[in-house]
């Protein structure tokens, strides 16, 4: 629209034309106040009933909440107003009419459940708290690609529709693809493999995973956001490395660029950016500490995977973020490669938060005999993969990275209690719409 102004930037002593939604209207019999909310803030319009033209004032007493407005008129500096500024209108003209029957209050006034919320999503995000999460984690992916380029590593895009699972198993989505049968990718693993092994060596992608995950809880999602990174000529530790580099710079950022949104959610005064140096735990250490805490009905005994419970028993004691390395063998993938002097221990690693784990990733295995050896052993056709495979024949250097869970990063950083408040519009068992 030419010649607005955002509600944030009028001038007093100005005329501006306005335009944005009818946030509230307040009759105070002579004078009336509509306030006008665009996506920088609100702007008080003041109607003097008795000294402004009939319709006019109908017009801006009439309109229903959330009705879209453009209003032209004099701005002057009013002390008693949210902003400090008033506008005095010459003009209102109504752009799109609201139902009066709104599914959900924007205003915040009046709560509504996370369900109704995900299915007015428009609606939902006209509130500052709920438009601050997704600002913020803007800014997330933002900070995550800069802090990236300082690592030289190049963004790429890989395919989303494939022929064979990144892991096999239960979780995949089949598709048809012209008459054939296709799946939606776990994960860019295979792919952000083969682009460490060429000319770019260094590689990060931000894009969309699919998983036909079971479970129905309050962080887990059939359709997400992943943060990939996959190094040449690393090891498991320098991948480490480049996963705490990355989680300390996008809390950085936060802290410097979104000191409006953090206010807006209530964590303006105790939002802390992570000291560097997670801890570095070994699996076998991990279990220990869980099970000295009590915290479990049942012992954890070598090979026991960690459950909610475990992590939070853990995530407790630890108190930050944190690394749990030396997984056993048996419970990562096929491309995880083992310890040198260790053939039961992996070079695979999680980072957590104390809530959860936010991180998987390790060392690949380069070999092609062994990674052969991998899919067998892990019930995989070696021949399903062989566009992957055979690469590896080629001259594969040691190369390791990781996957980062972009939801999950923003729900623990903000903390919030469901993973759904952290995407627009969810994908879970029972959400196919909006």
């Amino acid at each position: 629209m030419q010649n607005r102004t955002y509600a944030a930037d009028v001038t007093a002593g100005e005329s501006a034309t306005v335009a944005g939604w009818v946030h509230e209207i307040r009759d105070l019999g002579g004078i009336a106040f509509l306030i006008l909310r665009d996506t920088s803030g609100k702007l008080q319009i003041k109607l003097e009933k008795d000294e402004m033209d009939e319709d006019l004032v109908e017009t801006g007493l009439g309109v229903h909440r959330e009705s879209v407005v453009s209003v032209t008129g004099d701005v002057k500096e009013e002390p008693r107003a949210p902003t400090g500024f008033e506008l005095v209108p010459e003009s209102i003209e109504v752009i799109s009419e609201a139902d009066p029957e709104l599914p959900l209050d924007p205003s915040g006034k009046v709560d509504a459940e996370l369900p109704t919320r995900l299915d007015n999503r428009t609606l939902d995000l006209r509130k500052p708290e709920v438009k601050a999460i997704f600002e913020i984690r803007a800014e997330v992916l933002r900070a995550a690609r800069e802090a990236f380029r300082d690592l030289n590593a190049t963004e790429i895009t890989t395919p989303k529709i494939v022929a064979t699972g990144t892991e096999g198993g239960t979780e995949l989505f089949p598709i048809t693809y012209f008459g054939r049968e296709a799946f939606m990718n776990q994960s860019p693993q295979l792919f952000k493999q083969l682009m460490a092994g060429s000319g770019l060596e260094t590689v990060f992608e931000i894009g969309p995973i699919f998983r036909a995950e079971e479970h129905n809880t309050p962080r887990h999602l059939n359709e997400a956001t992943s943060i990939d990174f996959e190094s040449a000529f690393a090891d498991q530790h320098e991948a480490m490395d480049a996963a705490e580099e990355i989680v300390v710079a996008v809390y950085e950022a936060v802290a410097e660029n979104c000191e409006e949104q953090l206010d807006a959610l209530g964590l303006a005064e105790t939002f802390e950016v992570p000291a560097g140096d997670f801890p570095r735990l070994s699996y076998e250490e991990a279990i220990e500490r869980v099970n000295a805490t009590g915290a479990l009905d049942e012992q954890l005994v070598f090979g026991d995977d960690l459950s909610t419970e475990a992590e939070r028993a853990l995530g407790e004691d630890v108190g930050t973020f944190y690394f749990i390395t030396s997984w056993p063998s048996e419970v990562k993938p096929f491309y995880i490669m083992d310890e040198d002097d260790d053939e039961t221990l992996s070079t695979g690693f999680d980072m957590m938060h104390p809530r959860m784990e936010l991180v998987s990733g390790g060392q690949r295995e380069h070999r092609h005999e062994k990674l052969v050896e991998g899919f067998e052993q892990q019930g995989l056709d070696p021949e399903q993969f062989e566009y992957y495979t055979k690469m590896f024949k080629y001259g594969m250097p040691p190369h390791a990275g990781w996957g980062m869970g972009a939801e999950r990063l923003v729900m623990t950083m903000l903390g919030l209690e469901n993973i759904r408040e952290a995407v627009l519009f969810p994908r879970d068992r029972q959400r196919l719409s909006p």
